[in-house]
């Protein structure tokens, strides 16, 4: 019976520290943006890295954001990119309010959290 209870408690053990991993996993990085101006309005294209892993575990979006974090557009990822890596998506139609110096990606990925590090785009000509 001893046995029965450590070995419960080494499962349970093992199960937490899986929560507590996946809780802690890695963030989305954003490698390189491209942004283009036509008319009044931008196109950003955003390259992506993660370790994407799955359906339990993948970058599922981005934003472009100013200095004070307003959100002026958002990327929606709506499936993993196991077997590519980084990759490379657009976002067409952001309105940039006139006299921004520069805006900021931030990425995401479906454990529901938005990465610490924001990459900085400068809107200059």
């Amino acid at each position: 019976m001893k046995t029965l209870v450590t070995n419960s408690l080494a499962v349970f053990s093992v199960m937490l520290f899986g929560v507590i991993s996946s809780a802690a996993a890695d963030d989305a990085v954003v490698e390189a943006v491209e942004a283009r101006k036509s008319g009044s309005e931008w196109t950003f294209s955003v390259t992506l890295r993660h370790g994407d892993t799955g359906w339990d575990d993948y970058a599922d979006g981005w934003r472009v954001v100013t200095d004070d974090g307003t959100e002026l557009g958002a990327r929606t990822l709506f499936h993993p990119h196991v077997n590519e890596q980084p990759f490379t998506r657009s976002l067409s139609g952001v309105a940039i309010p006139h006299g921004t110096p520069s805006v900021f990606i931030e990425a995401r990925t479906n454990i529901g959290r938005w990465g610490d590090v924001r990459f900085e785009v400068s809107l200059a000509d």
